[in-house]
């Protein structure tokens, strides 16, 4: 039986007693876990908030709440707004290379997402090529200063690797410093002072889904914003920085947003800031991963992918494998018995696992997690 679950081809045969099986068995690093109390609200709210007019108090009222909340809880100082867009950070992407970047930025890239930016900045015919530093998969490269660039750009947590990166700003010039916060916004701690514009999108440590964009915006960004506005500089409107700061002054979106989408952000803004804030949230994540790495380094057939303890991410962990186990066996076995999306980035192509560790996600379910992997070990290597 071991050899052929080894193989996967009895893997449905095989039952993790209920006692080590998390309470709940999201683990997935996007769309992440919603929590139940987020979805029972949008439940009571339906009746007079889904299907109504994203123009109108009800909807505004939400948008509203979103911006004041994440004021506070990134402890954003005066001048700093925060801008909303549809489209998720993709699209913010292509929004930066219209209405941010002014003639040439500079890249770290480390892994898929943090390529992705540079990539659309290099296809852009109105910039000049972007400087790219780049580095392995599984570690981060150091940024320097570079006169000739008007924007840094940075990922603050690389979703595909699991390396958390540091927010600082370069010494010196007037550059506008962006940082990538998907997987990071709401878990990880981070100064304002360190960026210009930490943009993200909701699904993953504010627990919603995706398909919006959300920028905290420093009056040095907002000023480059309307600059190269005021110079001419055209963007498609859909994914206009300018048209998108003037609608969130308005609490609104320039086209229709995901109704459920504002409800549930909200919700988990407030749940956060109620907890603690982000100083409760982060603790919260940085508990749930050292229990995962704790155990990797502990056991003989498992290691943190990430070398370096300091770059090793709070809300993203990703775990290797022995070669003589296969993690996609493991992975299946945990997902037919309800524990999902534990599967390694489907680019990186390493035998591991990915689990997120995101604010929704009990620390308790982690450690339950723990357990399930062991058995399942246990099983294919007797």
């Amino acid at each position: 039986m071991a050899k052929d679950l080894a193989n996967g081809t009895a893997a449905t045969q095989l039952t993790i007693p209920a006692e080590r099986l998390p309470a709940d068995g999201r683990f997935g690093s996007g769309p992440s876990k919603v929590r139940p109390e987020a979805v029972a609200a949008l439940a009571q709210a339906a009746g007079t908030y889904l299907g109504t007019s994203h123009r109108r108090p009800g909807v505004r009222s939400v948008v509203g709440r979103i911006r004041a909340g994440l004021g506070d809880l990134f402890g954003l100082p005066e001048g700093y707004e925060v801008i909303l867009g549809n489209g998720g950070t993709t699209a913010f992407w292509d929004a930066a290379v219209f209405g941010l970047i002014e003639r040439r930025s500079q890249h770290l890239s480390f892994g898929e997402f943090s390529s992705k930016f540079a990539a659309a900045v290099a296809g852009a015919p109105h910039l000049e090529a972007p400087e790219v530093i780049e580095s392995e998969p599984g570690t981060c490269p150091d940024q320097h200063p570079n006169p000739d660039v008007d924007v840094y750009a940075l990922t603050h947590n690389e979703t595909s690797t699991g390396v958390a990166a540091p927010v600082r700003r370069p010494e010196g010039g007037t550059a506008l410093t962006l940082v990538d916060a998907t997987s990071a916004a709401g878990g990880m701690r981070v100064s304002p002072g360190e960026y210009d514009v930490y943009y993200f999108a909701p699904q993953k440590c504010f627990a919603s889904d995706g398909g919006l964009w959300v920028a905290l915006s420093s009056p040095g960004a907002i000023e480059r914003i309307e600059r190269l506005n005021a110079a001419g500089r055209w963007s498609p409107p859909s994914i206009s920085l300018p048209i998108a700061l003037t609608n969130s002054r308005s609490d609104q979106t320039y086209n229709t947003p995901a109704l459920a989408t504002l409800f549930l952000l909200c919700h988990q803004i407030e749940w956060i800031l109620g907890q603690g804030g982000l100083e409760w949230a982060a603790g919260r994540c940085e508990a749930s991963s050292s229990i995962l790495y704790r155990w990797a380094d502990a056991h003989p057939l498992a290691s943190p992918y990430v070398e370096n303890p300091e770059r090793r991410s709070p809300v993203t962990a990703t775990i290797d494998f022995d070669a003589s186990v296969d993690a996609n066996v493991v992975a299946d076995v945990l997902r037919r018995n309800g524990v999902v999306d534990t599967e390694s980035y489907r680019k990186l192509g390493r035998n591991q696992l990915r689990i997120a560790c995101f604010p929704a996600i009990e620390p308790d379910d982690v450690a339950r997690l723990t357990g399930a992997i062991d058995y399942v070990l246990e099983a294919l290597t007797a």
